[in-house]
């Protein structure tokens, strides 16, 4: 294949060389910050050999063209046109121009959440394996390690080792949160770290001490402050990194270079760290437990209800990129109760719309069309579903409704029967290991919904389109 003219082919196609604020790649996408994104061919991109696919997200068109591949591409492009080769903060620096301020809210919490996914997800693995070892009803009537003791602290240094990552998640989150906010994320790590000292009230013990009337305080001259820590809470950390990242802005702006190393940091800390535990800590806490309290009663009152809708609309909130703030919503939620009843929807959601596309491979003709069905569907299996979504499902319309309304049932199925997750894993096809093991079975069952019901519907509708 001549990649040099397959380049000056997505470059028409595009827009051309002047329609490019700036360009880079990824594994498998070219990622492009467009200036016009309507005068983009997406028909004339699509015919393109080379292209698998191509869709818009936060501010950014990507085009799908494969793992090595796009490293050639993007080479011929950047000698093509000669612009200089951009970094992906660079391209994300010029696509954050043309979004609205939800979306740059939204663009946010993905940018300080995304860099911490994978400890996050490895912990929901970690502990997944931690639940098939001490879960009874697996192996025997009682748990593994009950009836194999020998085994029982190797299940316990293996929770030990999944629980580090939610336990010090303050940390993980002011470390990505002051970086996103321009600020030192070491001293995002400190503060992080800070809100979870072991002097400090364990958060998973304040509702007993509350009622005992045994939390213990601080008292600064006459004002009583609460001692209490920030265990898996995510509101508090993410205001308090904003808080410190401006003050050491602004401190850096008059403090002298020479004297900066010995004052910038520790005023901006001190002032951040008497901040959080008088004002920010307390007032974010709050407001944390009572969205965690309003969802969970939400759901306890309309199951049926809230599984329809959550299961159903998960894959709407993809597309518009909505769906990382839930991130925050399920850590918050594992914080607080220990599990959390949004991320199995997910996970299916995932998998109907992997479903989707396989159905497009039996169904198509087009061998493009197949392999690109294919590699995405096995993508969404395993949690990325954007090349699904983007490259095949939306694309027809059809498969992408058919994975709604299976997700949708499933959603509902398992929202009736109280699936629940330990925590994140991987979204598809692995995040059984992430979901109690007592209920394995509805999660199975709803798993086998998203598979068939998304599929059935997809190459039925693609076989009466095809005979029209």
């Amino acid at each position: 294949m001549d990649l040099k003219q397959q380049a000056k082919l997505i470059l028409d196609a595009i827009g051309g060389k002047d329609n490019i604020a700036a360009a880079t790649h990824c594994v498998t996408r070219l990622r492009f910050a467009l200036k016009d994104e309507n005068q983009v061919n997406k028909e004339e991109l699509e015919k393109i050999d080379v292209v698998k696919g191509s869709f818009s997200t936060n501010g950014q068109f990507q085009v799908v063209i494969g793992q090595g591949t796009v490293d050639k591409v993007y080479e011929e492009l950047v000698a093509i046109t000669g612009i200089g080769q951009a970094s992906k903060d660079d391209v994300k620096t010029a696509s954050e121009q043309k979004l609205n301020p939800i979306q740059r809210a939204i663009k946010t919490l993905a940018d300080i959440f995304i860099p911490i996914l994978p400890a996050i997800v490895t912990a929901g693995l970690l502990m997944g394996i931690n639940n098939i070892l001490t879960g009874p009803g697996i192996f025997y009537e009682k748990s593994f390690v009950e009836v194999n003791p020998e085994w029982a602290d190797f299940a316990g240094i293996i929770n030990l080792i999944a629980n580090t990552a939610f336990v010090f998640l303050p940390g993980l989150i002011g470390w990505s949160a002051v970086k996103k906010f321009g600020g030192n994320p070491l001293l995002g790590i400190v503060l992080g770290l800070m809100l979870v000292h072991p002097d400090l009230l364990n958060a998973w013990a304040y509702g007993k001490a509350l009622e005992e009337g045994t939390i213990p305080t601080w008292n600064l001259f006459g004002l009583e402050i609460q001692k209490i820590g920030y265990q898996g809470q995510v509101l508090p950390v993410l205001f308090a990194s904003y808080v410190l990242a401006k003050l050491e802005i602004f401190l850096k702006k008059r403090i002298p270079d020479g004297f900066q190393l010995l004052l910038v940091a520790p005023i901006a800390l001190l002032l951040t760290g008497f901040i959080s535990f008088i004002a920010i800590g307390p007032i974010m806490f709050s407001i944390g437990n009572a969205i965690t309290s309003g969802l969970v009663s939400v759901f306890d009152s309309f199951a049926a209800l809230g599984g329809l809708i959550y299961g159903g609309l998960y894959g709407l909130l993809v597309v518009t990129g909505m769906h990382h703030t839930f991130l925050a919503v399920d850590i918050q939620l594992i914080g607080s109760t220990g599990s959390t009843f949004l991320w199995p929807m997910l996970a299916l959601s995932n998998i109907a719309q992997g479903s989707a596309a396989i159905a497009m491979m039996f169904a198509t003709k087009d061998e493009k069309l197949k392999g690109l069905s294919l590699t995405s569907a096995i993508s969404a299996w395993l949690g990325i579903t954007e090349p699904a979504m983007f490259g095949v499902n939306l694309r027809f319309k059809y498969p992408f409704i058919a994975a709604l309304i299976g997700s949708a049932i499933a959603g509902l199925f398992i929202t009736l029967q109280g699936v629940k997750a330990t925590s994140i894993g991987v979204g598809g096809l692995p995040g059984f290991l992430s979901i109690f093991p007592d209920m394995w079975l509805p999660f199975f069952i709803g798993m086998a919904i998203v598979l068939i019901v998304p599929f059935t519907l997809t190459f039925i509708l693609a076989k009466r389109k095809q005979a029209k």
